[in-house]
């Protein structure tokens, strides 16, 4: 069963992970039963999003409990009250905490000061619930994951992180094709390297040669809520790093093309790409809820 608090990939083990994914499968083939009636989980929110705050909505909603969305303006955190005032404020009030947040640091230090469970719900270093919903697109398409090779093309952010993370734990093997000065660090790669787990992660140039022999092609954004300011130099920097057509005719025929969204088609994704038959990325919007019920029935429900 998962600990306490996710505020990382790397708080699972191999086992935890694939429990977690079995969990969630069968939430969705089955329906969620309301393990989490009258539970509530505080939602804080420095930046805005979607498929975030959908799905954790939904998922309190399907699992019995509900969701109470705090934005950057509620919140406040740093500017208005410290970080575990903010913890110990909601501990008394909630029985959860799921926090989208710029620093992982902020992550963390609600999670040592909250009484109750925390949960990342992304933060500049790190995507946990991401990674879960990529992993369970490929569980669904391909069964077991163990000796799948995933190419992850662009940025290495917080989304190429967790998926690091999570496919050397799940025994994936991850290509990232990145230009110089946008790989993920040598201190990350030392981490995944360092996981108990049977997957591994390679870095390379060149996209063509990352996307040979591979079962899904993966990207995101070039520049990331925070690095907008960077847009217009990131987007020469990856001149020829997009997933189009061209690159897509390299992969096998029945490689699957990936990307967490929002997408800014025309720029790391062509618009041929993301709409093409290949393409899974809706199901992934689709399985944050279910990933995000098995982790919070987990955490706040005890399920195993």
């Amino acid at each position: 069963m998962l600990g306490r608090d996710f505020t990382s990939v790397l708080d699972l083990s191999p086992a935890e992970l694939s429990g977690l994914l079995d969990l969630a499968l069968g939430m969705k083939r089955d329906g969620a039963s309301p393990v989490l009636a009258g539970q509530t989980l505080a939602l804080v929110f420095e930046k805005p999003s979607l498929r975030t705050r959908t799905s954790f909505e939904m998922a309190m909603h399907r699992l019995g409990g509900r969701a109470l969305y705090l934005s950057d303006h509620e919140a406040l955190i740093r500017e208005r009250e410290p970080v575990k005032d903010v913890a110990r404020v909601l501990s008394r009030m909630v029985q959860g905490i799921a926090a989208r947040t710029y620093d992982q640091a902020t992550i963390e230090e609600l999670a040592r000061y909250a009484s109750v469970p925390v949960v990342n719900a992304l933060s500049d270093d790190e995507h946990p619930c991401q990674a879960l919903a990529d992993l369970l697109t490929l569980r669904e398409r391909f069964g077991a994951l163990r000796g799948l090779r995933v190419a992850y093309i662009g940025d290495g952010n917080n989304v190429a992180r967790s998926l690091a993370y999570a496919c050397v734990l799940a025994g994936i093997d991850l290509v990232i094709a990145a230009p110089a000065g946008y790989e993920l660090p040598p201190d990350t790669i030392a981490r995944a390297g360092a996981l108990e787990g049977h997957g591994t992660v390679t870095q390379v140039r060149d996209p063509f040669a990352a996307v040979a022999d591979v079962a899904a092609v993966y990207t995101d954004v070039w520049a990331s809520m925070g690095f907008e300011h960077e847009a217009a130099q990131r987007a020469e920097d990856f001149t020829g790093y997009q997933v189009n057509m061209e690159l897509l005719a390299a992969a096998p025929a029945d490689a699957l093309v990936m990307h967490d969204l929002p997408a800014h088609r025309g720029e790391e994704i062509s618009d041929a790409a993301i709409e093409s038959p290949r393409s899974v990325v809706f199901e992934q919007a689709e399985n944050r809820m279910h990933a995000q019920q098995a982790v919070l029935a987990s955490i706040l429900g005890g399920a195993r």
